[in-house]
């Protein structure tokens, strides 16, 4: 996630630079001090200074880099310098005038390229400039705020310039207004339909926000408008991951390696792949070639943590990730840092150090997150239980289907829904989809008919055509097909009434394991519940109140509630109801479930091809003393 804020060739450039400076700049020569300087200092100072721009425009402009690779390219230039001992006033003087340089607008540039209006006056052009370079340069200080008072002081003078919107939809993206970061970005397309970089931010924002299915459009139309659009290709496949299309996914990221065999993005991807597939091995290859290459590359850091335990004779790896934590890279490459350190503490046992961290890691991600609305998410339950009774569910529904195909494995996030799914798709005659958007996104669309009861036959039936029909892309022929994407837990009366013969499968944890392993993971940011402990206990509470429902509402030969404890503890008699439930023949595959040869696009991708282990239940008592408002949600589950 967020690989368009991060760049990893523009990091490596801005560390070049730095490195070239540095080597050019001889010690003695003043280049690298201020304080009591001589006039021939500062002659030498801009000597070198002339020279480092002439370096920018020979090597790093004809990249072309959008805002936020300027401002990634900023960053590790600043910090490689003062790595290197140059004073910070020298510092900040060169980051400003590299910053300005990438901004400003290349020679020979048309009218349109600038965005300025034919008939403007110069000096509004140069303000225009002007105002675009401190946005840039802000953006480069991590100052979002500040960049976006620039770009929006530039569009009062120019409404339509593409640049300034798209630049100003970035800012907002980094302050976690995604909905206006979304609309600054369509602004940019309007004004300029051929503008790659847009098309890439909206389709990034649209990913972020959940909506990956609408994100690839966007994405396409960057890379067909600029073929050579490596980070387009890379965000591209992280939206055709997210749809279980690794083949096409492995596709853009090779392609992408090709164009930059140094490519961090596209050597995590590759190895987030490998371990889906448990390729584990070659997946540890290829973090350790992003390492290579980014020292602080935060999606290789957390790929290594999650494809095994780790011990304590891993020291290396974590002085590694404490110092990427601390490199100053911005808040998201640390968010993954330190959820991966958090998980590291936590296989040696260091409890306290543990919670620390994925303390930090939640309040950085917070950050850059709409807050959870408490009362929005009360009036929704209260809503869909009124709605969706027992005499409501019950009644036959015209523009149903009969198909009994489809198998809905729900619970809250990290309940041990891959599990099951991983169980049931040992067998033969099923197959696991992974989690599916489709009731995410038809609720989405029809949210307000849904909501109230009154959605149509026609739109019944259009969802039952539409849904078989995704479930046939998966595994034409499989009498079972699993979709074990969570947020079903909320629509599970609305589905039955368009598949009243789909079985349902409902895991329930304990609620205080299930709030921790939410808090130790780093979840969408559309998830933001799961980022404070007050709002995990509010969104448990919630969620409780709405499974009570469902299995007092739903058909029993509809609904399976499968205690998570009590499956580790007898696997096999809770794995055989399962497979009873599902009217299907009973198949020794499914205790040895980890032996199984398909792909787990999920957090959980390495621990469902393990043995059943039961270090996992009841696992909040070694955080006791941390969980605060989570304590009597056990009392309300028991």
């Amino acid at each position: 996630m967020f690989n368009w804020l991060k760049g990893g060739e523009a990091t490596a450039a801005g560390t070049a630079l730095a490195d070239d400076f540095v080597l050019r700049a001889r010690p003695g020569s003043g280049a690298h001090a201020r304080g009591n300087h001589s006039a021939t200092q500062d002659k030498d100072l801009q000597k070198f200074l002339q020279k480092f721009l002439q370096r920018v425009d020979q090597d790093v402009r004809p990249m072309h880099l959008n805002v936020f690779k300027r401002a990634r390219l900023a960053n590790s230039f600043k910090w490689r310098l003062l790595e290197k001992g140059v004073e910070r006033e020298v510092v900040d003087e060169l980051t400003q005038a590299l910053v300005l340089r990438l901004s400003a607008s290349p020679p020979g540039a048309t009218q349109s390229d600038r965005s300025v209006p034919a008939g403007s006056g110069q000096p509004h052009a140069r303000k225009r400039e002007t105002l675009l370079g401190e946005g840039d340069a802000a953006m480069a200080r991590a100052d979002h705020a500040g960049a976006a008072h620039s770009y929006r002081e530039l569009l009062t003078l120019d409404p339509r310039h593409a640049v300034a919107h798209n630049n100003l939809g970035a800012a907002l993206f980094s302050l976690g207004q995604y909905s206006q970061a979304e609309a600054e970005f369509r602004q940019a397309i309007g004004v300029r339909p051929g503008y790659p970089d847009a098309h890439c931010n909206l389709g990034q924002v649209l990913q972020v926000t959940g909506q990956i299915a609408e994100s690839e459009a966007p994405l396409r139309r960057a890379v067909k408008l600029k073929p050579s659009y490596v980070n387009a290709q890379v965000i591209l496949g992280s939206t055709l991951v997210r749809l279980r299309r690794l083949a096409d996914a492995r596709d853009l990221f090779e392609k992408a390696l090709r164009l930059e065999p140094r490519n961090t993005y596209a050597l995590v991807g590759l190895g987030g792949i490998a371990g889906f597939e448990g390729r584990f091995d070659e997946a540890e290859t290829l973090y350790k070639r992003a390492l290579d290459v980014d020292k602080n590359m935060s999606g290789a850091w957390l790929g290594l943590v999650r494809l095994r335990r780790m011990t304590s004779a891993d020291s290396a790896w974590l002085k590694g990730a404490e110092e990427a934590a601390a490199s100053g890279r911005g808040a998201l490459e640390e968010t993954n840092i330190r959820y991966a350190i958090g998980k590291y503490y936590d296989d040696v046992g260091n409890f306290g150090r543990a919670f620390r961290s994925y303390q930090r890691a939640n309040e950085l991600q917070k950050t850059l997150a709409r807050p959870y609305d408490r009362e929005a998410r009360s009036h929704f339950v209260d809503d869909v239980m009124r709605v969706y009774t027992r005499e409501t569910v019950e009644r036959g529904y015209a523009g149903a289907s009969d198909s009994a195909q489809p198998v809905l494995v729900v619970g809250m996030m990290r309940s041990g829904t891959s599990l099951v799914e991983q169980i049931i798709a040992a067998h033969p005659a099923a197959y696991g989809a992974g989690e599916l958007e489709f009731w995410n996104d038809a609720v989405r669309k029809d949210a307000a008919t849904i909501r109230d009861g009154s959605s149509s036959e026609a739109l019944r039936q259009k969802l039952a055509t539409a849904y078989l029909r995704t479930l046939a892309t998966r595994a034409p022929g499989a009498a079972r097909i699993i979709d074990k994407a969570t947020i079903n837990s909320d629509y599970l009366g609305f589905i039955h009434t368009v598949f009243p013969r789909a079985r349902m499968i409902y895991l329930r944890r304990d609620p205080i394991d299930t709030c921790l392993s939410c808090y130790f993971q780093p979840l969408s940011p559309e998830l933001s519940f799961a980022m404070d402990l007050d709002d995990l206990a509010h969104y448990a509470r919630e969620h409780q109140r709405l499974a009570a429902h469902w299995r007092s509402v739903l058909p029993r030969e509809t609904l399976l509630e499968v205690p998570y404890a009590e499956l580790i503890t007898a696997q096999e008699p809770w794995t055989r109801r399962i497979v009873e439930f599902l009217g299907l023949p009973w198949d020794e595959q499914c205790l040895e479930y980890y032996r199984a040869n398909r792909n787990v696009v999920t957090a959980s991708y390495w621990q469902v091809r393990q043995k059943l282990y039961q270090t996992s239940v009841g696992r909040w008592r070694k955080y006791e003393q941390f969980i605060g408002p989570l304590r009597d949600l056990r009392e309300r589950d028991s």
